[in-house]
């Protein structure tokens, strides 16, 4: 190949592992926030709420494993982030999903909601306090 054929060769496109990737880890981010805030966070929320029952007391036999499963959110949190901001963006053709602008906003809501709810799973002995 000549440098003439190189340079008008079509580039292939991008393929859908690099958003699909950042769908998981968001998606994963997700999932262990939702884990490690079930102790805690989500029966003071039930209970602000006015919703009540013994069931809810089951909720805090999750409380030793709230440190994995805040682990393994983080881990998965801090990926997604990389994928989303720190990865360079591939060229998307018109009229695909990752050139919609809707795909990156739906990933990085995903995202920054995650870190919410594992930063208050990890806060919560700090300012539950402050609702009883």
């Amino acid at each position: 190949m000549s440098n003439a054929d190189i340079k008008s060769a079509p580039l292939d496109p991008p393929s859908a592992s690099v958003d699909a990737r950042k769908n998981w880890f968001a998606a994963g981010g997700v999932i262990g926030a939702i884990l490690a805030s079930t102790c805690c966070v989500a029966p003071l929320v039930l209970l602000t709420l006015g919703i009540s029952g013994a069931w809810i007391g089951n909720l805090t036999a999750l409380e030793p494993y709230k440190p994995i499963f805040a682990g393994v959110a983080l881990v998965f949190i801090g990926f997604g982030f990389r994928q989303v901001y720190f990865r360079a963006r591939p060229a998307c053709e018109d009229g695909t999903y990752c050139a919609r602008p809707e795909s990156a906003r739906i990933t990085k809501t995903a995202l920054w909601l995650a870190t919410v709810l594992v930063v208050l799973a990890l806060t919560i002995n700090w300012w539950a306090p402050f609702f009883y």
